[in-house]
């Protein structure tokens, strides 16, 4: 099997958003607790955070984090996560059906966002509130001093306002299972009012209004025109979610989902500049996809569960054992984001630790990578900069999910200095290996620093860590490449992901 790639330096898709490669925690299963706050680990630091997975955060070099839902938002009072912890009340979290102590809020959460390095990114609930608690709630983030809600922080121990940017207002308020669940008309004019009412605190806030849920709910795509319509001027991004499976058990056409991702953003893409055009606004929306992640292998029992149990605290809940096969599979969708950065610039990973996560822990115990952490951290760390355009010409296969699919799947990432470009190459083919010849236009002295792969066997395609073995998908360093006559040749091996690194002249 034979596969050609074309780059050139001067052909570019985009200035990369580093919050591309952001992530999301929720208030849900053991995601905070015993995930990132367990007060009693061994490795607990003085605010109660797991050292140990601070550890793993910080390698991942996470822009930005959404927090703190997530369907646990639209019932969520965050004033109940303030003030003294033992003075918090439990309430019942009516998403999962699980007891919420509150022992971690916004105070706490900013802490540990602290430590790893991160900013904050936080939703307000619409649901079961509205613009006022939304107001408050950033009043008591973001202004300095001098009133109820400011004062209020700086009475728990916060001097300095958090100065948070961006803003989601709500989540999936499409999604019938939402609590305060709206029709686009109404959701668009509280959206509206509610974006206007947390802009005017000034420091250049950044509002995301709610887009589809996925692409196959049955208001897809004229929820986004419709909402759109009621506030384009005052927003600032759409918010897309989409989560990924292989029940059937068809790599093929598991890869091939990655094909309906791109038309899923091509298709809002295109409503953002019809509604635009429409009324003939001057301002730019762009596409936050604030929830994305492989998400199937406990999701029928996990379902279940959490809507039989009674009302357990911090419970076991999508705590998914990933596989080779979902590393491939989480590469080559950060290459789709890569490639439509043009109109993509916030894209955050569901979720962060345990719950449908790339790193996982035990009550008390060890905290390990799952196999879909390294292609994420590859991204993170050298897919910022330039998003090249990668023209391919290879072999392809149909699927249910996409005709005419690539076997090679390749992006492009021009460093921000211009001294280095990363290329992530996929070889999806089970059996055959690839023999590839990436040309490389306008570059010199190309010399390659680095070259990491994952897999080459199909047969390990439903290998996964664990606990016990957390170090069984993990990548290597690949010696199947070279650079010949200014461009990149060799084989990548079957079933593989790979990230080399090349300096330029």
């Amino acid at each position: 099997m034979k596969g050609r790639a074309s780059i050139h330096r001067d052909f570019t898709v985009a200035q990369i958003d580093d919050r591309l490669y952001s992530a999301f925690i929720e208030h849900m299963g053991r995601a905070i607790y015993t995930g990132i706050y367990e007060p009693d680990h061994p490795t607990a630091n003085a605010h109660g955070f797991r050292e140990d997975v601070l550890d793993l955060v910080r390698a991942l070099k996470i822009p930005a984090i959404r927090y703190p839902g997530g369907n646990f938002v639209s019932a969520y009072k965050w004033e109940d996560g303030i003030g003294p912890q033992a003075d918090r009340p439990v309430r019942l979290d009516l998403a999962w059906r699980s007891k919420e102590t509150n022992q971690v809020g916004i105070n706490e959460f900013a802490q540990w966002a602290k430590d790893a390095d991160i900013e904050m990114m936080l939703a307000v609930n619409l649901g079961t509130r509205g613009i006022e608690e939304a107001r408050n709630f950033v009043e008591y983030c973001n202004h300095p001093g001098g009133t109820h809600w400011s004062d209020l922080r700086r009475s728990h121990g916060v001097a300095d306002p958090y100065g948070v940017k961006m803003w989601c207002l709500g989540n999936e308020m499409d999604g019938p299972w939402q609590i305060g669940h709206m029709e686009a008309k109404e959701y668009g004019r509280l959206a509206d009012e509610t974006s206007k009412a947390v802009k005017a605190f000034g420091g250049g806030i950044e509002t995301v209004v709610c887009g589809s849920s996925n692409d196959e709910m049955p208001t897809y795509p004229d929820w986004e025109r419709q909402v759109l319509e009621e506030c384009y001027e005052n927003v600032d991004y759409i918010s897309l979610h989409k989560y990924f499976g292989n029940s059937s058990r068809n790599s093929l056409n598991y890869f091939a989902k990655i094909e309906e991702t791109g038309r899923y953003i091509q298709s809002i893409a295109g409503v953002i500049d019809y509604v635009k055009a429409k009324k003939r606004a001057k301002n730019d929306i762009y596409i936050c996809f604030d929830e994305w992640n492989v998400w199937y292998h406990n999701r029928e029992q996990d379902s279940k569960n959490w809507h039989s149990w009674d009302w357990p605290e911090a419970p076991a809940l999508l705590e998914e054992d990933y596989n080779l096969e979902d590393a491939i599979f989480v590469g080559g969708l950060l290459n789709e984001f890569i490639r439509r950065s043009d109109r993509v610039k916030i894209a955050c990973i569901a979720q962060l630790v345990n719950v449908i996560a790339p790193i996982r822990t035990t009550r008390g115990g060890s905290a390990w990578a799952t196999s879909i952490y390294y292609p994420y951290q590859f991204a993170s760390l050298h897919g910022r900069g330039t998003a090249l355009n990668v023209a391919i010409d290879g072999p392809r296969y149909d699927a249910d999910a996409a005709q005419d699919v690539n076997y090679l799947d390749v992006a492009a990432v021009l460093a921000p200095d211009g001294a280095s470009i990363t290329l992530f190459a996929i070889n999806r083919s089970p059996e055959e290996a690839m023999e590839v010849d990436l040309s490389l236009h306008g570059f010199a002295d190309l010399k390659i620093i680095d070259h990491q792969v994952m897999g080459g066997n199909a047969a390990d395609a439903r290998t996964a860590n664990t606990q016990a073995e957390p170090f069984r998908i993990v990548p290597r360093a690949g010696d199947k490449l070279g650079v010949v006559d200014g461009g990149l040749k060799g084989e990548l091996p079957p079933f593989s992901y790979s990230m080399i690194r090349l300096s330029v002249g």
